[in-house]
């Protein structure tokens, strides 16, 4: 197969965020993309990934690691998607050495990764040959970025009808207590007629299930 026959091979790593970037894969995929999500290392709540490099150990043994991926990784991708400003290699090299091989490269940022951060602290995404924010509210700190939310599968989501309870149920998932502002919303919460129910530490599908309890 020639290189104008076979689909475009894109890559995305090396997190899986949120679930975000699992989320563009399998929808690159229903459009014929050739497209899969190598992590560093999986994690509990979103563990979904084509391949983790299991990297372990001090920043050597953690650095050969993400290079061996590189290196094996680099003739099968047309494109390069990483997310959270992280990369395989150093920033400092990646951008470079993708550009020397003719590979395209896409940063995509996730919140905390640029939130409050000054730009020269986000220079290193301009070296990228794209940039994208998921939400309107982080252009403020990437104003080149283009905006693409994060995809929702709703095929995969079964609506939930309304109840009739008295109190409603008023559903907080936060991924950090801290980062999430859950202080916050329990002392709002508290002054209402409604209960709080907190769902922490589940994976997506049993978090899900927990929200099919919830009126907001």
């Amino acid at each position: 197969m020639t290189d104008t026959e076979r689909p475009l091979r894109v890559l995305h790593c090396p997190v899986n965020t949120a679930g975000v970037p699992w989320a563009n894969v399998q929808a690159l995929r229903r459009r014929g993309v050739d497209a899969k999500l190598v992590v560093f290392n999986r994690y509990k709540l979103h563990p979904e990934a084509d391949e983790s490099l299991e990297r372990r150990g001090g920043l050597l043994r953690r650095q050969a690691t993400q290079w061996r991926a590189f290196m094996r990784l680099a003739p099968q991708t047309d494109v390069f998607h990483f997310y959270f400003g992280l990369t395989l290699v150093p920033r400092s090299l990646q951008f470079p050495l993708l550009r020397m091989l003719g590979k395209k490269s896409v940063m995509h940022y996730l919140g905390s990764d640029i939130r409050g951060k000054s730009p020269a602290q986000l220079a290193y995404g301009k070296k990228a040959g794209a940039e994208i924010v998921g939400s309107f509210d982080a252009i403020r700190w990437v104003p080149e970025a283009e905006f693409i939310p994060p995809g929702i599968d709703v095929a995969r989501i079964a609506p939930s009808p309304p109840s009739d309870r008295e109190r409603p149920v008023i559903l907080h998932a936060p991924s950090s207590r801290r980062r999430k502002g859950t202080a916050d919303v329990i002392a709002a919460c508290e002054g209402l007629d409604a209960d709080l129910l907190l769902v922490e530490g589940l994976q997506h599908d049993d978090a899900f299930e927990r929200y099919r309890e919830a009126d907001i």
